[in-house]
């Protein structure tokens, strides 16, 4: 069930954000999540989209230096300690956790987030097994 996501390294420069929104925005292309991260010299955007290959192939288009990675995304229970419990299966587990991000809609009431952690298999099979939705491409592209 893994997720596409699209990875673009830009300069941290003013209006290369921008840049990106405006290429994908003008192609129809929807951002369903995203996260950035910088440094002094660059910055890191993370997108979920509806149509991450066709992304893809807009932003190396247009000279952007992009990566198709794959990603998990999980419900997770919408109360105090809910990310702490599914945290804390994965560090049972021995499942190391390189970054996550939240989307902004929320499904059956419960929050969703966006996991890239070593071995997604394991990390799907782990919270299926626990019960814990995790959520397949084309739910997350048609939020």
């Amino acid at each position: 069930m893994p997720v596409k996501q699209i990875t673009v390294f830009l300069e941290n420069k003013c209006g290369r954000l921008a840049n990106v929104a405006k290429v994908i925005g003008d192609e129809g292309i929807n951002i369903r999540a995203f996260s950035v991260a910088d440094t002094t010299d660059f910055g890191i955007l993370r997108l979920i989209v509806n149509d991450p290959d066709h992304t893809y192939e807009v932003l190396r288009r247009e000279q952007f230096t992009v990566r198709l990675t794959e990603v998990i995304a999980v419900q997770i229970p919408d109360h105090p300690g809910g990310l702490a419990e599914v945290l804390a299966l994965m560090q049972e587990a021995g499942i190391n956790i390189e970054y996550l991000y939240a989307f902004v809609a929320k499904v059956s009431g419960d929050a969703l987030a966006v996991f890239r952690v070593e071995n997604s298999r394991v990390a799907e099979q782990l919270m299926l097994g626990k019960g814990i939705k995790v959520l397949s491409g084309e739910d997350v592209y048609n939020l």
